[in-house]
């Protein structure tokens, strides 16, 4: 019996001042965001989804909405699709400039293998594996949503795939508003999807 599990990256965030916003609450989808959510909502119109789930952020919660909407369900909230914790939240992060010019900050860059120098990757992976798979039971042979967050969403894939956690961050594959979908034959993964329903944004724009 084949499931489909689709991993949606939230749409674009309003913050103009250009933090690091991670777990923070008041960070909202702008305009272009709500643009974007709809766009997913047209591209899923025609699936059999019968399942949708977000991180409980306000930016995840927002890109769910209309696309649940469209199909008549709830969208229900799981805390294992959060963003990776973040010791430069609130920071501006960008390279040359803000938070990592300064001397007191340092400490913080010591281990690569803990992202963005909080949440270990293994346990993002893990984690994101949980919800993945409480997902793809309740929507079995059918598919389900689960609105998340860049790197989580990327960290999978390179857990499912096989592949080194630690990684250049400007090479992810996983836009805005982007789809990594996961197609189970039962209770094995089958195959990856990855599209951009949405269109392709750069990967290293902060606050994005």
């Amino acid at each position: 019996m084949s499931t489909i599990v689709h991993l949606l990256r939230h749409g674009e965030v309003d913050n103009p001042a250009g933090v690091l916003y991670g777990r923070l609450p008041g960070f909202r989808l702008s305009e272009r965001g709500r643009q974007q959510a709809l766009t997913v909502a047209e591209a899923l119109a025609g699936h059999h989804l019968v399942h949708v789930v977000a991180s409980p952020l306000d930016r995840a919660r927002e890109t769910a909405a209309p696309i649940a909407a469209a199909h008549r369900l709830d969208v229900r909230t799981d805390d294992r699709l959060i963003e990776a914790g973040n010791l430069f939240e609130g920071e501006r992060v960008g390279v040359g400039d803000g938070a990592l010019r300064e001397p007191r900050h340092w400490p913080k860059l010591v281990n690569p293998l803990k992202p963005s120098w909080g949440e270990p990757y293994v346990e993002i992976a893990h984690r994101m594996l949980g919800a993945v798979h409480a997902a793809r039971v309740a929507a079995e042979g059918a598919e389900a949503l689960c609105v998340s967050h860049q790197l989580p969403i990327w960290t999978l894939r390179r857990f499912l795939e096989g592949r080194r956690l630690w990684h250049d961050p400007r090479r992810r594959q996983c836009s805005l508003a982007s789809l990594t979908s996961l197609v189970f034959d039962g209770d094995r993964l089958a195959e990856v999807v990855y599209s951009e329903p949405a269109g392709s944004t750069d990967p290293t724009v902060t606050g994005a």
